[in-house]
Formats: C-alpha cells, sequence, structure tokens
C-alpha cells in the first residue's frame, strides 16, 4: 500500500481496536507522516512513521504527496478561512504544538496550509528549528489536564509529555513508559537530581525542573502525600491551591500519637485560662532514628 501519508485533520484518537468505543492508544496530529498496515470495516489499522506506534483510525482521506516545511511552535494555533472578499475568518478549530504543515501560498501575515485553510505566519518554525531547553516545552503544557493517550492542548499523558520534547526536535523517542525505560537503558537510583532528569516510576513518568521541583502530566485521581516540613508562606499557599483539585495528605508527622497529641494539646490550651503556666518537653527515647 501507498506509505506517503500525511494526516490531514487537526487531531484524531488512534484507537487500540477497530471498534468506535475503543480505548484510545494515542493520537496523530496534523501533518504526520504514517503508513496503512491493513483495512478493517470502517477503519485502517495505521503505523506512525515517527515512534513507530501502531493503532486504528477511522477511514478517511489522507493527504498524499505532502510535503511540510514547517510546524507549530506554540502550544495551539487558530486556523482561519479566507472569505471573498478577502476577510479572515477564525475556524473555532486550532492546530497543536509540533503540527508539521506545508506552505501552499502567503497573503499578509498568513499562510495556507490545507485548502483555504490559514493560520498566522509567526506561529510557525522552520520544520529543522529545535528547541534544546526541555523546560521551554514541557511548560507550554502547564495546566492542561490529563488525558490518557493525549498529545495537544486538549489533554496529553506523562509519557508524551516527554515524548513531545523529542517529536519537535525531530527525534526518535518512544510513546510507552515502558519502552521509554528500555530506551534509556534501565533505571538508575539517585538521591540528588538536576534539571532534565527524567524520572521514572511505576506507570509513570516525569522530568525535573531543577533539584527540588519536577513536572509530569497525573489524572485527577493520584492521591499526593506530604510529610515534609519547613516550607515557605509561598510554598504553602501553592499546597492549598492545588488541594482543591487533587487529594494532598499533608502532616509534619505521620504518627498517630503525635497527631493525637498536638489535637489534644489544642483543645486542652483553649480551656486554660492566663493563671497557668504551660510548658512543653520533646524527648526521644534512644532508638529514635532521623532520615
Amino acid at each position: 500500500m501507498q506509505n506517503n501519508y500525511h494526516y490531514n485533520l487537526e487531531i484524531s484518537d488512534i484507537l487500540e481496536k477497530p471498534k468506535n468505543n475503543s480505548s484510545v492508544s494515542t493520537q496523530i496530529l496534523f501533518g504526520e507522516k504514517f503508513k496503512i498496515l491493513k483495512q478493517h470495516k470502517k477503519f485502517f489499522k495505521i503505523k506512525l512513521i515517527n515512534d513507530n506506534y501502531s493503532g486504528y483510525l477511522k477511514k478517511q482521506k489522507f493527504l498524499v504527496n505532502y510535503k511540510p516545511t514547517h510546524k507549530i511552535g506554540k502550544l495551539k494555533s487558530p486556523i482561519f478561512k479566507l472569505s471573498k472578499s478577502r476577510k479572515f475568518t477564525h475556524t473555532k478549530k486550532n492546530l497543536p504544538f509540533a503540527s508539521k504543515i506545508e506552505v501552499l501560498k502567503r497573503f499578509k501575515s498568513f499562510v495556507m496550509f490545507n485548502k483555504n485553510l490559514w493560520i498566522k505566519s509567526k506561529d510557525l518554525k522552520p520544520l529543522n528549528h529545535e528547541i534544546k531547553d526541555f523546560s521551554k516545552i514541557v511548560n507550554l503544557f502547564k495546566n492542561i489536564k490529563y488525558k490518557w493517550g493525549g498529545r495537544s492542548f486538549k489533554g496529553i499523558d506523562c509519557s508524551a509529555l516527554i515524548q513531545i520534547f523529542y517529536t519537535y526536535n525531530n527525534k526518535f523517542f518512544p510513546r510507552d513508559t515502558v519502552d521509554q525505560v528500555k530506551f534509556k537503558k534501565g533505571l538508575k537510583l539517585k538521591k540528588k537530581f538536576k534539571k532534565g532528569d527524567v524520572i521514572f516510576w511505576k506507570g509513570h513518568v516525569g522530568v525535573c525542573l531543577n533539584s527540588k521541583q519536577m513536572i509530569h502530566a497525573y489524572g485527577l485521581r493520584k492521591k499526593v502525600v506530604i510529610g515534609t516540613t519547613g516550607f515557605t508562606r509561598s510554598q504553602e499557599n501553592q499546597i492549598k491551591k492545588f488541594s482543591r483539585k487533587i487529594p494532598i495528605l499533608k502532616a509534619g508527622n505521620m504518627s498517630l500519637g503525635v497527631n493525637l497529641l498536638m489535637y489534644l494539646t489544642e483543645i486542652t490550651s483553649k480551656s486554660l485560662n492566663d493563671e497557668y503556666l504551660s510548658k512543653i518537653f520533646e524527648v526521644h527515647h534512644k532508638h529514635k532514628k532521623d532520615y
């Protein structure tokens, strides 16, 4: 079969099985190259060229002999149509970051990439353009919701957040976390981290922004436990802000006895007047260890 297809819609789900209600495997962006492996009723089984990922896509017409020259360099680029009166109107659709387009025509500050579909020239970068600082790319996706199999401003998953850096820079990187671990040649246990370190744990992946912060795409069902102390007021406010969206358990000490004592101390202090003099002694047994 013809293997020189490029995708011609903004973004679409690639399914695990040839069924409308199948789980999403990954997504395909505009201009990405793929080949068709076989047909199955109303679906094509395809294989993406950039990461060798395969899945099922609904039958439709695709771009043939399309030759991408540029790519989208921002989170999303609004798509416009040009009227007969030579005015641009937003279609309410957008091309996602890293989509590949062929510049077919230029008019004013716009370029046409498909039949009467235009985007702003300023949203484009040459196909060979590179962003070496990964944080500039992953930070584009801050506050973007988690979506299993997602790869765009509409939703992204943890492994796609890491892969999108390599995709934009025209480099191969596996799609799934388990394959990313193998590609990185296994796990290395570290106690100190630096900017750019990729961290894997069971079924998940993230990347370090610096020695103390990391970024990752997570589902709202993820729960966070914080046992660290010494937060600044700004950091405490951040924790409160995030707790409105995700479950957070935060305690300076996880001991049931210590927390019970703190609670009893609080209610006792409210019952005593100024005539009482209170003192608190902190005593540890000899086997206590701090980590």
